[in-house]
């Protein structure tokens, strides 16, 4: 049975760069996928343990790729409710429209178009419980002439209150060349969760004094109960929180502490144990070797991501393009349980050791309508 975790991280007054295509290094996200966090896991817990522990650990995941020593989702946004003790988790809406969501949706489909995530307790509700709801229309209505309005169900649950939880902006910084002395202007983009500070805050990013609102969370499945495994991930865990996490982080950007390790809630082991789902959707990437449209069929509906970067060996020192590689994006649904695989992205010529990314697949059970059938 499995055995899974939440996993939140606190970012303080540190803020993060997690690189998006664009211009240079201005264009950014605010959270990490699944294959970033994993690579970046393993590197870390390969700077703990050394080579050959780390080499041992990798071949768990390339011998029994259908039986992984654990699999971990892409993190997620979440935000302080107003009663401080309750966290808004927030998961990606699927590609697929939600039971009950009507034909005739031109006076709110803008504003349904704009919700790219949605508070659990509604996320479940729409694709594991009644559906999408006449309600959900007047409220969409409401909020699409009275942005401000804060009434209606959701706008309660924290539905539109999404980029409340960070916001960016762009750091200017000034190159200059080493053997020339030319300088280069240029703008980074940086994403700063939204904290709040007690009257005797300290200078600190990490100072008790300070309080996070927002940050990341994500899932991690283990398997089977391995105490030891575990007890080496979360060590391996807390030193990339002080390494960070992401760019910049030269700068001190993308460092984290871990604000919990725990074991579902009542509502979470509801949504990952829902046994009456017809399809599965992606909370991580997903990638595999060999696969048909027999294992997606024919209801499947999807987004396709290119994943690409440089490598970031703790053994060789050496800066080199990965292969690319084409993933499943999150919030893509399938009508069986995809399980995916490690992707060899070693760079040609570099033969240290393989360089994987993740194409382990989490996902959660749906119920979704006729029309998906």
């Amino acid at each position: 049975m499995s055995n899974w975790k939440l996993i939140r991280l606190n970012f303080g007054r540190s803020p993060v760069h997690f690189g998006e295509k664009g211009i240079g290094l201005e264009e950014t996200i605010e959270r990490v996928c699944s294959d970033t966090l994993f690579s970046a896991w393993i590197s870390a817990y390969a700077q703990i343990f050394g080579s050959d522990k780390v080499e041992g650990l990798l071949s768990r995941f390339t011998d029994s790729p259908a039986q992984p020593p654990f699999r971990v989702s892409s993190t997620f946004v979440y935000r302080r409710a107003k009663d401080p003790d309750r966290f808004i988790d927030y998961l990606p809406k699927l590609l697929e429209r939600p039971p009950g969501y009507p034909s005739d949706d031109l006076s709110f489909a803008k504003t349904y178009k704009k919700l790219h995530y949605l508070p659990l307790p509604v996320w479940q509700r729409w694709y594991q419980g009644s559906g999408f709801s006449t309600q959900d229309v007047a409220d969409l209505e409401t909020y699409t002439k009275y942005p401000d309005n804060e009434s209606t169900a959701l706008a309660r649950a924290g539905g539109f209150a999404y980029t409340e939880a960070f916001k960016s902006y762009s750091l200017p910084k000034v190159a200059v060349d080493r053997t020339h002395h030319a300088t280069n202007f240029f703008h980074t983009g940086l994403i700063q969760f939204a904290w709040k500070a007690a009257a005797n805050a300290g200078d600190d990013w990490d100072s008790a004094g300070v309080q996070n609102l927002a940050g990341l969370y994500f899932l991690l499945d283990l398997p089977t109960t391995d105490p030891e495994l575990e007890a080496d991930l979360h060590q391996a865990l807390a030193f990339l929180g002080e390494e960070g996490i992401g760019g910049e982080r030269s700068s001190g950007a993308g460092r984290f502490t871990i604000q919990a390790w725990e074991g579902l809630s009542a509502d979470w082991e509801a949504v990952v144990n829902f046994a009456k789902g017809s399809h599965h959707s992606l909370v991580s990437l997903f990638w595999q070797q060999d696969i048909n449209q027999s294992q997606l069929g024919d209801s499947a509906r999807y987004a396709i991501h290119e994943r690409g970067g440089w490598i970031a060996s703790p053994f060789s020192g050496q800066q080199l393009r990965r292969q690319k590689v084409q993933m499943f994006a999150e919030g893509s649904v399938f009508a069986h349980k995809p399980t995916g695989e490690l992707a060899n992205v070693t760079p040609h010529g570099f033969t240290r050791h393989a360089i994987y990314r993740s194409g382990l697949a989490v996902s959660l059970p749906v119920k979704l309508g006729a029309s998906s059938q």
